[in-house]
């Protein structure tokens, strides 16, 4: 046995808020009236008299809206979306906003809401979803178009409207959609623009807005702007509300929770379990906590030395576990297929073995847990008195689609620390996360307030699953009957100057897909340059519309040197009209004549695993060097098992593999930009990790990824 199976866990309608909210929502969604006897509302009445409520429709960035609007000193609370009117009304909630989702409002499964929260007078701001949940109420409609939107996108805005006052006509927003408002409800007028798409609209008598963007996120240039007048223009919320210290009030959980049992820190060395462990030091007796370092094996060069020698400096003990051999034969249990809604389960692969991301994800966390029971055998510790702590963080929970962060929220990938075996424990009280309601800058400015030193508290993030996870695993090709007429597409797009001459029939639905502006910068780029764009025969997780996808990577390659702008322009295209894609890299080197439609046989094995671990030595050794390190927030490097170069005549096997360069650039990981060379990083130092990568054996070539988030999520699995 291992930590052990104790009852208490909150149910899930019940992990969304406290209090009246609560007990008035569940009361009447059974049915009752509020009259019921039994329970006194004026206990609940008012107590957010002037806060705004979040009703949750799923979104990834639900909890980005919470942060945003709390940073303005307005009080927030993240409610169900079901939650009713009177709920709203009973609790003086000032205003709603309404989150995105991965729905659509047409489906026979769209979440059920109470329409009356547009008619109790209250100012409502819908996103995304919420926006066309608006105007699908007043009599509009919404449709599925033929062009997606994933990215960052130039809108047009009528700035005479409140919700932009102040702001410029053309503003950059993020939009990621596939559906759009077809026919606007009565009433309302758009008010924002993006091509021939609604990017918003607004009845400003009833004080009803609807945005298809995302306000609340970094890639939205004023989308703070746009939510200061929301709460206080429109809705008139006063910007008093300041937040306790938290820092105590994670000691005071912690202390709590723990009592005088023990806590076992599973302590990675990166910023979130470094914050963790030295929240628990503070909060409990030293001989109470026991700092664990598992060498999974996946580490970087020389990390578990490092991290054992940095975390000695700041006094805490740290016993370092090698349990390679545990992980690289680790498994899991797994349901018996996807369709398969029986409680039976089968044993997975060894890791291995394995290429499935998801199933990589579950047995690494599985095996974390695993081996810290082990390690509380060994020390004689009695497993009931002791709790698991992990740095645990709300962007984890939400991309797990966790009842901790969202109820509705859509798996992008399974994090190594919210797997199922890890959400038994946390549903028995058995797992210490201090941290889960702190995004990764907050948790560095716990982490000064703790008086940690900078080098720790800033050092770039690395997945506790290690290079497990940024090695593309793969014993076949990923081709599907898309395959070819995806190819097609893009060799339009990227030689678009000779494509409108010669008429094609997928030529009129790209062009659909654009506007004329962009249909005229297209034709300027491929006039200039000799590209060409074309699918690789693997897939990576991206996050598209709030749902996950587990999707194709383009490749772009080019005669000349790269032209970053007019790629990044190609970049927000590609995916917008290809849906099937999530992820466009740039590839180094002579133009590619043969696209590749094999790959290379690609497991966790000791040679693969030193192969990129030398690639990442050498370009974050570069990247330190350059004095730029400060200036990326993140930088994956991922080994494809992918070999370019081959003349399909003499039928050569794929036995090399590439090498991917991720610079990511965000300030709170559920968004980004990859940093462009030339404007965010100098081309020179990309230029220097290129050609050190492509010395070290087997490498074929090095490509460089320039996808934001989203469509694209920060790591590729």
């Amino acid at each position: 046995m291992g930590l052990p199976h104790i009852v208490g866990a909150k149910a899930a309608a019940g992990a969304v808020g406290d209090g009246g909210v609560r007990e008035i929502s569940m009361a009447l969604c059974n049915g009752d009236s509020k009259e019921s006897p039994g329970r006194d509302i004026k206990d609940a009445r008012h107590q957010y008299e002037g806060a705004l409520v979040i009703l949750d429709a799923g979104a990834q960035y639900g909890k980005v809206i919470d942060r945003r609007v709390r940073e303005l000193f307005v009080q927030s609370e993240i409610l169900p979306l079901e939650t009713p009117a009177f709920a709203i009304k009973e609790n003086g909630f000032r205003a709603i906003i309404i989150s995105g989702g991965p729905s659509s409002v047409y489906a026979e499964d769209a979440p059920w809401f109470d329409p009356a929260i547009f008619t109790i007078g209250k100012p409502v701001l819908g996103i995304c979803y919420g926006m066309q949940m608006m105007n699908k109420v007043f009599g509009g409609t919404v449709h599925r178009k033929n062009m997606r939107e994933d990215g960052v996108f130039t809108i047009n805005v009528d700035n005479s409207c409140s919700l932009f006052r102040g702001l410029q006509k053309d503003e950059l927003v993020l939009l990621t959609h596939g559906d759009s408002v077809d026919k606007v409800a009565d009433g309302f007028k758009v008010v924002a623009q993006s091509g021939n798409i609604a990017a918003a609209i607004a009845n400003e008598t009833k004080k009803l807005y609807g945005v298809q963007f995302h306000p609340e996120v970094d890639l939205t240039q004023h989308g703070k702007d746009i939510l200061k007048n929301f709460l206080f223009d429109i809705a008139g919320c006063s910007g008093t509300f300041t937040v306790q210290n938290r820092e105590a009030e994670c000691i005071q959980e912690i202390q709590r929770k723990v009592g005088h049992s023990k806590v076992l820190v599973l302590l990675s060395g990166g910023v979130d379990s470094t914050v963790c462990t030295a929240l628990l030091n503070k909060a409990l007796k030293q001989d109470q906590v026991i700092a664990l370092h598992i060498d999974n094996g996946f580490m970087r060069k020389r990390e578990s030395q490092c991290v054992e020698e940095a975390l000695k400096k700041l006094g805490i003990k740290v016993k370092v576990i090698n349990a390679a051999h545990a992980f690289y034969n680790g498994t899991t249990t797994l349901p018996i297929s996807e369709e398969d809604r029986t409680p039976r389960k089968r044993i997975s692969k060894t890791l291995n073995m394995t290429t499935n991301p998801e199933e990589k994800r579950k047995i690494i966390g599985d095996t974390f847990v695993k081996v810290a029971n082990e390690v509380i055998g060994e020390m004689n510790l009695k497993p009931e008195e002791v709790f698991l702590a992990q740095g645990t963080l709300r962007p984890d929970l939400i991309e797990s689609a966790s009842v901790e962060a969202s109820g509705k929220a859509d798996i992008i990938k399974t994090h190594h620390n919210d797997t199922e075996l890890i959400r038994e424990l946390r549903e028995e009280g058995k797992v210490i996360e201090p941290l889960k309601d702190f995004h990764k800058d907050e948790v560095r400015a716990l982490g000064r307030e703790l008086g940690l030193p900078e080098d720790i508290v800033s050092r770039h993030p690395f997945p506790g699953p290690g290079l497990a996870i940024r090695i593309i695993c793969a014993d076949e090709p990923y081709i599907c009957k898309d395959f070819a007429e995806t190819n097609n597409i893009l060799k339009i797009l990227a030689d678009f100057s000779a494509s409108v001459k010669k008429p094609h029939t997928l030529l009129q639905r790209v062009k659909s897909c654009m506007s004329d502006e962009e249909q005229e910068k297209l034709l300027q780029i491929t006039s200039l340059h000799s590209l060409n764009a074309f699918l690789m025969p693997i897939k990576t997780v991206g996050v598209q519309g709030d749902c996950r996808s587990y999707s194709y990577v383009c490749g772009i390659s080019s005669k000349d040197a790269p032209h970053w702008d007019s790629l990044m322009f190609l970049v927000r295209l590609i995916p917008r009209i290809c849906h099937n894609i999530n992820r466009v890299v740039y590839i180094f080197g002579p133009q590619i004549r043969e696209p590749i439609i094999d790959v290379t046989p690609t497991f966790l094995t000791t040679g693969v695993l030193s192969t990129l671990r030398q690639a990442d030595f050498e370009a974050h050794n570069i990247l330190r060097e350059s004095g730029f390190s400060g200036k990326i927030s993140q930088m994956p490097v991922i080994l494809t098992p992918l070999h370019f170069d081959r003349d399909p005549l003499q039928k050569q096997p794929s036995c090399q593999r590439s090498v991917v360069i991720r610079t990511f650039i965000t300030s709170d990981f559920m968004t980004g930009i990859p940093a462009t060379p030339g404007n965010h990083i100098p081309e020179e130092v990309i230029s220097k990790m290129v050609r050190e990568i492509k010395k070290i054996p087997g490498i074929s070539r090095v490509m460089y990824d320039m996808t934001s988030k989203p469509p694209g999520t920060t790591e590729w699995e």
